[in-house]
């Protein structure tokens, strides 16, 4: 593991590894973490870094781009798409759907990989987010170097890892028994329900089945071709953690995938993130300025969760209930139409709804004192960088296993239960938001941990701090083994002249 005392600098030269190939899905959760690294690559190690997504996130990237398969530059890095054969953005619907997907996929990176070549920038090292093995294939079949960017906690991938590798069995044993504990090496004990969902609903649920089978086929490929992998955590939250994947896997701690402090009292361009949703036309910074200080409830579910007609209700007269200020954001297109009414009826009041929102912006801003959330890993990255308690919502992939963190682990915020339908009761949120906001004295505790875990996690990303530090670390490794393939090259070639 890269730790944090290591001093390695290459001070921005460009070495044998000189230009990085980013790949990753073309959705929110992706895009910004992949793009944070790319960024940083090319402005602390000075190489040159292409981020792909592929064409439908692309598009909505750039919509004002009138071809979508064209390169595009902001002066930093450049943005490549590449096709899956579909390109309206949509989930594979079955097994030969996402068999032609990856074909498709295959052939679009691997051009892109022979455009960049044929344009005097050749690429030298792949990098591809989690659950995309196809790239692993693109740079295998062009003899690249590879990473892995895995953009979720070090828990979850040394969840992963035990399960992948002896410990399938026992967990599925218990699949029906949310409570049961599993102790995996170097782990404290996980009950089932804050195991990632795919564990559990892979029997009944084709996307998780397929999701799961693609995380399978990448763990396989690391095992064989023993890649870096860099982390989007940082050693304080995730220390022991990291040190169990250590002996199984080359790991590189390189998060959190934030901007620091300074940049967003900047309001720093170059260390904005990218919205592929319209933010609503609402000004929600003035209102929020309006606020007093600490007093605002802010609610946001994500890019991908929706909203049916009962759960707006439940979360509506739930935040009613509470009588304090709130921010609430509801993506047009991940909601029931019904629901349209009652988000009428949240905007009056102490409450605004908007489409989407800058969360940093508003997770940093002086009047929020808490953020109900879906636990996504970028959403959770992003409150305990700006010191916000966090009532727990989650709902599938890794988001169980961050609440557990979250309320278990760090202490920084409280787990709330969905009934048997999977809503979230008004009940429930109140319950939770009374106690997180009240004065109780593990409320106070609370908030001093938020306040701790702030500080470490922007002494992480500091200039040459931790984060900067490993990722010239990475840098170096990588032009070493640059180096000793040309040095390979050269004496294979000496020996067939011989």
């Amino acid at each position: 593991m890269a730790l944090a005392k290591d001093e390695d600098h290459n001070n921005g030269e460009k070495g044998p590894c000189s230009h990085f190939l980013v790949v990753a899905y073309g959705i929110q959760g992706h895009l910004n973490p992949a793009r944070t690294l790319a960024r940083r690559l090319a402005s602390i190690g000075g190489c040159t870094v292409t981020l792909s997504l592929p064409i439908s996130g692309h598009r909505r990237m750039f919509p004002s781009n009138e071809n979508s398969h064209e390169e595009v530059s902001d002066g930093a890095i450049s943005y490549i798409p590449f096709s899956d054969g579909k390109d309206d953005g949509s989930w594979p619907k079955d097994v030969e759907d996402r068999t032609q997907r990856r074909e498709a996929n295959f052939k679009s990176l691997s051009a892109v990989v022979k455009s960049l070549a044929a344009s005097g920038q050749p690429v030298t090292c792949m990098v591809c987010t989690l659950s995309m093995p196809v790239v692993v294939q693109v740079a295998r079949e062009h003899r690249l170097r590879l990473a892995v960017y895995w953009i979720q906690p070090a828990t979850a991938l040394a969840t992963y890892y035990h399960y992948f590798h002896g410990h399938e069995e026992l967990i599925t044993q218990h699949a029906t028994t949310p409570t049961y504990e599993v102790t995996l090496p170097g782990l404290h004990p996980l009950r089932i329900r804050d195991m990632p969902t795919f564990f559990t609903e892979k029997t009944h649920n084709e996307v998780s089945k397929m999701i799961l089978q693609a995380l399978h086929e990448l763990f396989e490929q690391m095992d064989q071709e023993k890649p870096m992998v860099l982390v989007n955590t940082f050693d304080a939250l995730e220390d022991a953690e990291l040190k169990a994947i250590q002996p199984y896997v080359d790991v590189f701690v390189v998060g959190p995938a934030i901007p620091p402090l300074t940049a967003l009292q900047r309001r720093n361009a170059s260390e904005a993130q990218i919205h592929l949703f319209k933010q609503d036309e609402k000004n929600y910074m003035e209102w929020l300025n309006a606020q007093q200080e600490k007093s605002v409830v802010y609610l946001s579910f994500g890019s991908l969760i929706t909203y049916t007609k009962r759960q707006v209700e439940e979360i509506l007269h739930g935040l009613q209930s509470c009588r304090q200020p709130y921010l609430w954001v509801v993506r047009g297109e991940g909601r029931a139409e019904e629901a349209d009414f009652h988000l009428g009826e949240a905007n009056r009041g102490k409450g605004m709804v908007v489409e989407w929102c800058d969360q940093l912006q508003v997770l940093s801003h002086r009047s929020v004192r808490c953020f109900v959330t879906h636990c996504g890993w970028n959403s959770t990255l992003e409150a305990i960088a700006s010191g916000v308690p966090m009532v727990a919502v989650p709902c599938w992939s890794d988001q169980p296993m961050n609440a557990h963190l979250v309320e278990q682990e760090w202490g920084v915020g409280v787990r709330a239960e969905r009934d048997a339908e999977g809503v979230l009761t008004r009940e429930e949120l109140v319950s939770c938001l009374e106690f997180l906001m009240g004065d109780s004295e593990k409320a106070a505790q609370i908030r001093a941990n938020a306040n701790n875990l702030k500080e470490r996690a922007q002494e992480a990303v500091a200039p040459d701090g931790p984060m900067e530090r490993n990722l010239r670390r990475f840098i170096k490794r990588m032009q070493d083994l640059g180096s000793m393939h040309q040095e390979n090259e050269s004496v294979n070639i000496f020996n067939l002249i011989q």
